[in-house]
């Protein structure tokens, strides 16, 4: 019986715009038996992108597509959906870094967002591109959530009309057996006696209290990131975000004029002059001789930059 990759990621701790994302969270998980649908991962531009590519190169700028459900390192849905993968945009970055014949980096994003592990290293692995070579940010339509984590460290970001970004903190779905099934069964959850932590029961205080913990911890990490990624005040941050005077009532999306307002994005633009200014910008520079060539030095700064983010 075939499930959906809603299923498969659940229980998980997410950085998600749910309301966004549903609809992808309801796509029948791939059956590796059959092959991957044709077709670009982006097309209808300046670059486009096969399958099995995590970017492109046209006019010395690399275009890297963040699409899909994200997740640490899913060869499946990046396979057949052509969704990213935290480890996929980590070795993009390093590539690009590497890369002489490169000047410039694209993160065209089109994401709800997705799993909170293995986020951190994507992004502090495009902070430590945008440390070498500018990396630009197209919000196209949607940069939600895990998206805006790993958009947020870029050196600039724009967004085309109608589109959103936003929806800053995590959440999580729970499940808790309380009365017998359908059949009469009933289901259990059962803990050695030092690993309360490990299944936190939901319908008790103690539970609730533990899956907050791991919740606010994760989104904790999600502010510092925004707040330096974006030079905004750390401690007014939560406030900041809120869309009333309780800084609870933050993770909401915005639209263009709100994210200027709030310095999460930097300009608006249509997807055509944004290519168009950003390609032309870099057509002109000098570079290494080769399509691919790579420079070791180049790899050791990133490798220096990552560690010092």
């Amino acid at each position: 019986m075939a499930s959906s990759i809603g299923a498969h990621l659940g229980g998980q701790i997410m950085a998600l715009d749910f309301e966004r994302g549903h609809l992808l969270l309801s796509e029948v998980w791939p059956d590796r038996s059959t092959d991957p649908a044709a077709g670009p991962v982006m097309a209808g531009g300046p670059v486009e992108i096969r399958r099995g590519e995590r970017f492109a190169v046209s006019r010395r700028v690399a275009v890297m597509p963040i699409r899909g459900i994200l997740t640490p390192d899913s060869e499946v849905l990046e396979r057949y959906f052509g969704w990213a993968t935290y480890q996929g945009i980590e070795a993009a970055c390093a590539e690009i870094a590497a890369n002489e014949d490169v000047s410039a980096a694209v993160l065209d994003v089109n994401s709800p967002g997705g799993m909170v592990m293995g986020l951190e290293g994507a992004a502090q692995a495009v902070a430590a591109l945008a440390a070498i070579k500018p990396v630009h940010v197209l919000v196209n339509p949607m940069a939600a959530s895990a998206a805006y984590f790993i958009a947020s460290q870029a050196s600039d970001i724009t967004m085309i009309p109608g589109s959103e970004l936003g929806s800053i903190g995590t959440m999580r779905s729970s499940v808790w057996p309380v009365k017998p099934d359908n059949w009469g069964d009933q289901w259990g959850v059962h803990l050695s006696s030092h690993a309360r932590a490990k299944n936190p029961n939901p319908t008790s205080e103690t539970g609730l209290a533990e899956i907050q913990r791991s919740l606010d911890e994760a989104e904790a990490a999600f502010l510092d990131a925004v707040a330096t990624g974006r030079g905004l005040d750390r401690a007014g941050l939560p406030k900041h975000l809120s869309v009333t005077d309780d800084e609870a009532d933050g993770g909401a999306m915005y639209r263009t004029d709100q994210a200027l307002a709030r310095n999460l994005a930097d300009g608006a633009e249509t997807r055509a002059a944004f290519y168009e200014r950003v390609l032309s910008a870099y057509a002109g520079q000098p570079g290494a001789t080769g399509a691919r060539a790579l420079s070791a030095s180049a790899r050791a700064r990133l490798a220096l930059a990552i560690s010092n983010t």
